[in-house]
């Protein structure tokens, strides 16, 4: 995927910081020099050289997942679970405050904000951890051949972002990062029972009041409604095949009313079956087998035609 932004036509670049004000997120910027300004372009572009390296073609990021620590995931920026970074993104008049750096216990993140001859805009944006954890150390410095130690507040940018946001998708080398500086935990459960009225449109024949009570209490089961409804590959499941699967893969469920219900107990038996985790073979003849998968990849067309 090409970042659709021109790294040798930068008109200009922002710098600022994250912080956690009495429980909310607000964001300043801070004026810094040509050089820092060329060190965050450097980021910028070792960030998609690491992303490369994970995976030549990115994969949409699915809140079901468990991500590793590199990869190369996006999700497109109009997109509900983007809704944070997309408001960063595409702020504008974003105050200036000198004293922004004051209190770096409180900075939870920092972030770039450049923009090309096009007027089009790339935000970078990384998790504070090493930005303010070299206030915990003494550093020391050559003052006329002696060394002598650094007094003054010292903060270390990192080799690359976590993340990237140009203004169509946002791109993660760390998905992790990208949950916890999009607030998504509590996005995604606030998001459940909407989530599921929308799945229920597609699957009239199911009843989902136990799996909306389980995702209103389980931060897991919230995640893989999020999953399913964002895959959109709901709208054509046929009941019959839906209760073999489940029957085949050992989920219980009852015919209540003409209706599927999900037993409490198998809650997320069934979210993995509806999310394609849950499958089953016969590679032995007369010796079916049962699995759940980790990761949710479909496998591309071209697949088999070698």
């Amino acid at each position: 995927m090409t970042i659709d932004f021109d790294f040798k036509a930068i008109s200009s670049t922002e710098f600022g910081v994250g912080r956690d004000e009495e429980g909310n997120e607000v964001f300043r910027l801070i004026a810094v020099d040509a050089d820092v300004q060329a060190a965050l372009k450097e980021m910028a572009l070792s960030t998609i050289g690491a992303m490369n390296d994970a995976s030549i073609e990115p994969s949409q990021y699915a809140p079901s997942e468990k991500y590793g620590g590199h990869e190369n995931v996006f999700l497109p920026l109009d997109h509900e679970l983007a809704k944070q970074l997309r408001q960063l993104h595409q702020a504008t008049n974003m105050p200036l405050d000198s004293s922004a750096l004051s209190d770096p216990e409180s900075i939870f993140c920092y972030f770039a904000r450049m923009t090309d001859n096009k007027r089009r805009r790339l935000t970078a944006v990384r998790r504070a951890s090493q930005f303010k954890g070299v206030l915990k150390s003494r550093l020391i410095r050559v003052v006329t051949d002696a060394l002598k130690l650094v007094e003054d507040d010292v903060f270390k940018l990192d080799s690359d972002f976590d993340v990237l946001v140009d203004d169509k998708n946002i791109l993660m080398l760390r998905p992790n990062a990208f949950e916890f500086m999009g607030n998504l935990q509590s996005a995604v459960s606030a998001a459940a029972p909407a989530n599921i009225k929308e799945i229920q449109k597609d699957l009239p024949f199911v009843d989902f009041s136990t799996v909306e009570d389980h995702a209103k209490r389980h931060p897991r089961a919230a995640r893989y409604v999020a999953s399913i409804r964002s895959q959109k590959e709901t709208k054509n499941i046929d009941s019959q095949a839906l209760k073999r699967l489940c029957k085949a893969t050992g989920v219980q469920i009852e015919d209540a009313n003409g209706q599927i219900s999900v037993l409490p107990t198998n809650v997320m038996g069934f979210l993995e079956v509806l999310d394609r985790r849950r499958y089953r073979l016969e590679l032995v003849k007369g010796t079916p087998e049962s699995f759940r998968a980790a990761s949710r990849t479909k496998l591309k067309d071209e697949i088999g035609k070698s």
